[in-house]
């Protein structure tokens, strides 16, 4: 059911938290969406007068009017967009959030759980985890989408199984009129369960202006593994503000590629990795490669609780053009997380004179006996490589692909999924042709 439009998207929101009808919902799950929308109400959007907004100005995208909650007809949606060339995989379709059945395909997994996310709070994943950790960082937008999602998934994993397969993850946007969109995904991976999943963001064509507000939680229970792709494609109608909340317990993987490529006008991932117990390892990385006037900002933190556990962070941005790359990763490293192992690199290319980057690698230590390192370099072509391979045949454009995917390759190579690598591959490629 459509909602109608105010003057802007802070007073639609306030006047729709006003009429929420909460169907077979629990008071606990009431009260969280109350509570959350009255931190909401009270901190408003955040601007550039805060920190970690200083570089992303979002007000453009929240001094309007959206339509919220919009019936989409999904009859004949061509979805060839996500497809991965080779990838055998497990299918899941969210169309602006909501889960359609129809453009999925899962085979019976026993052990695998998935349902919308309005119909999974009788689930005792849900119970335990729902709100319990993205709600307690500094994000109102967090808040906000507790209080207000409209639809998203909950995935859970049980006790000792592996899925069969990558599962793919696929967000398309589409509508007629300008749509605002609230997104909510809870994954709870029992002990010894092992999953991949790739995220997939489209947009299909002749799609109005779109803003996404998406908040994941990612718990892993002990020894649990996950392998976690997002690869943004969406077009420049679209806008996303993402946040991924992990949270770890003991001798858990966290791996998470994050790639984003020419194309959505505006993209915010707040990455958040808590390593709750000992012997717990994570590894993040991303290749942003960005186009046109595309903003580009990743936020990520990793946060040593206890000791023993291991990280490695490394993010490379190649913007080109107008468009802009930000990135502020923060490595805290607490009082009782001794033996620590933490590791975070930022390297930027920049093609372009008008091309801009903001970098802020951040190494918080409160501990003594830790093994830590962080650092950045920024840099442009190197015109003497690029010489060279043109004095032997390789035409500019050709030499400028095969400098870029060296420059890349410190990422890419560290794919599980040898697949998806050479998809990310071919995708860089074809952003540096556009």
């Amino acid at each position: 059911m459509s909602t109608l439009v105010a003057d802007s998207l802070f007073s639609q929101l306030t006047q729709t938290f006003k009429n929420l009808e909460t169907v077979q919902e629990p008071a606990t799950l009431t009260a969280l969406r109350q509570s959350a929308f009255e931190r909401f109400e009270k901190e408003g959007f955040p601007t550039v007068k805060h920190e970690d907004w200083k570089y992303t100005n979002i007000q453009p995208l929240v001094n309007k009017p959206y339509l919220l909650n919009e019936d989409v007809d999904v009859a004949n949606l061509d979805l060839s967009q996500a497809d991965i060339p080779n990838l055998d995989a497990h299918r899941i379709v969210l169309v602006n959030g909501q889960y359609v059945l129809a453009f999925s395909s899962l085979e019976e997994e026993i052990g695998l759980t998935i349902k919308p996310i309005e119909e999974a709070w009788q689930e005792a994943g849900f119970e335990r985890h729902f709100a319990q950790h993205a709600d307690k960082t500094d994000n109102v937008l967090v808040a906000l989408n507790t209080a207000l999602y409209t639809s998203g998934i909950y995935l859970g994993v049980a006790k000792n199984k592996v899925i069969s397969k990558p599962i793919q993850l696929i967000h398309v946007a589409t509508g007629g009129q300008d749509f605002f969109s609230q997104t909510r995904n809870l994954i709870v991976l029992e002990q010894n369960a092992e999953v991949e999943i790739i995220e997939s963001f489209v947009t299909l064509a002749n799609t109005a202006k779109n803003l996404h507000n998406k908040v994941t939680e990612i718990v892993l229970e002990e020894n649990a593994k996950m392998q976690h792709y997002y690869l943004q494609l969406g077009s420049s109608e679209s806008n996303y503000i993402n946040h991924t909340e992990v949270y770890q317990k003991k001798h858990s993987l966290y791996n998470n590629y994050n790639c984003t490529f020419p194309g959505a006008s505006f993209v915010r991932n707040n990455i958040n990795v808590r390593l709750d117990a000992e012997q717990v390892e994570s590894h993040l990385y991303g290749i942003n490669l960005t186009a046109g006037n595309q903003l580009v900002d990743n936020h990520t933190i990793v946060d040593h609780m206890k000791p023993h556990c291991e990280s490695y962070e490394w993010y490379k941005n190649i913007p080109q053009e107008n468009s802009t790359a930000v990135f502020n990763g923060k490595i805290f490293v607490r009082e009782d997380a001794q033996k620590t192992n933490a590791f975070q690199q930022n390297n930027n290319m920049l093609i372009g004179d008008k091309a801009t980057v903001y970098t802020k690698p951040q190494l918080e230590i409160f501990a003594d006996d830790v093994k830590c390192s962080h650092g950045c370099t920024m840099g442009q072509f190197d015109d003497e490589a690029l010489f060279y391979l043109r004095a032997r045949g390789i035409g500019e454009e050709s030499a400028r692909i095969l400098l870029v995917h060296a420059f890349a390759f410190d990422v890419t190579s560290r794919f599980s999924n040898e697949t998806v690598r050479k998809y990310v591959e071919e995708l860089v490629a074809k952003g540096l042709e556009s």
